[in-house]
């Protein structure tokens, strides 16, 4: 008998990696680069579609004749604010990714992707854990301007994904537990979760918590007014500077955290101070978090790429580790914790949502 796979399928902006899970594990995952192919030239997400439809095809059709597919999941997207959990894709979700009703991004192809690889395949398409989810407490919401309201953009995935196998190492139900999550990538993810509930983060997108290498995080009002009102930037530009073009990047023309981190060993004042500050401003968001928690919490967790830096995780543990133990998570783990949630679904674990369009 075949062994039976999940096909997990996660559109980045120049490429889109593709796996085949087995309930035991990885078997095959490729990077699809589309650096200098067509689809970089291309302006609109639907525009992209057919053609990425039709490399991630040609790829994944020769692999699975030794398997049996049983679902396929894609990277959820920008849709509207929902909860947390599995979704079946269903034409409300392809119409709110591709149109780009709420957010233009890359991610919103992986519904789209997913339908038209399982229609093929005669096996159901799923989504799983959006940027978007919101699950905030009513507190959480207000920011001190009636007219600007705080939003939950986050890596929902990751995070989410963290805590299961976080629940599960310490014996306890999700229900349970109280931990402060951090995803450190080139955007970074601080926040609360109670009971499986992510109940307050910093937008990890525009605006808020700690800068990261590439997003300007929170920052002094009247600096953002006087640039916002210059007139040397449009709204795209200044939108783009604040969140691809500052942090890291803009002090030391580098994200790469690697990069910096030999320039620190080679005697770089200027990259040790930046790093520094950066690793200050995102402790300090995670005591933030504590104090959402009333200082109740069972572990911080530390994941993202950055994890993967000894150097990254021990400055963290030497601010923030009298508030609880930590617990390391490196990378992003997304094709894993998409297939994972396909056999959730396959095998009845957790429920199915149904997504519905406003």
């Amino acid at each position: 008998m075949k062994k039976e796979v999940v096909l997990a399928v996660n559109p980045g902006s120049t490429s889109t990696k593709l796996a085949l899970f087995t309930r035991e594990g990885s078997v095959y995952e490729k990077n699809i680069d589309h650096t200098g192919t067509a689809i970089c030239n291309m302006h609109s997400i639907s525009e992209q579609l057919p053609l990425r439809l039709e490399i991630v095809n040609n790829t994944y059709k020769p692999l699975v004749k030794d398997y049996k597919p049983v679902a396929v999941v894609g990277r959820g997207g920008l849709v509207k604010p929902i909860i947390s959990g599995i979704y079946i894709v269903n034409d409300a979700f392809m119409k709110d990714t591709i149109s780009c009703k709420y957010a233009t991004h890359a991610s919103n192809l992986g519904a789209s992707i997913a339908y038209g690889i399982a229609k093929d395949l005669s096996v159901p398409a799923y989504v799983v854990d959006p940027v978007t989810v919101d699950e905030f407490i009513p507190e959480a919401r207000i920011s001190g301007v009636p007219e600007i309201q705080r939003r939950s953009r986050l890596h929902t995935l990751n995070v989410n994904a963290c805590v299961r196998k976080e629940a599960k190492k310490l014996g306890k139900k999700i229900k349970d537990i109280r931990f402060v999550v951090v995803h450190l990538g080139g955007g970074i993810t601080v926040a609360a979760i109670d009971g499986g509930k992510i109940i307050d983060c910093n937008d990890a997108l525009v605006g808020m918590g700690p800068f990261s290498p590439e997003r300007a995080g929170a920052l002094p009002l009247e600096g953002v007014v006087k640039m916002a009102m210059s007139g040397d930037y449009t709204f795209k530009e200044l939108y783009k500077k604040f969140s691809k073009n500052s942090g890291l990047k803009a002090y030391l023309g580098t994200s790469d955290v690697r990069e910096v981190l030999h320039r620190i060993e080679n005697g770089d004042e200027e990259a040790d101070l930046i790093f520094r500050a950066m690793i200050y401003q995102i402790c300090k968001e995670i005591g933030a978090m504590a104090t959402v928690l009333k200082g109740k919490l069972d572990r911080i967790i530390v994941t993202g790429g950055m994890a993967h830096s000894p150097t990254v995780v021990r400055r963290i543990k030497e601010r923030v580790g009298f508030l609880a133990s930590i617990s390391v998570y490196p990378g992003e783990n997304e094709l894993e914790s998409l297939a994972a949630a396909g056999f959730r679904a396959i095998d009845g674990e957790q429920e199915v949502l149904i997504y519905e369009s406003d």
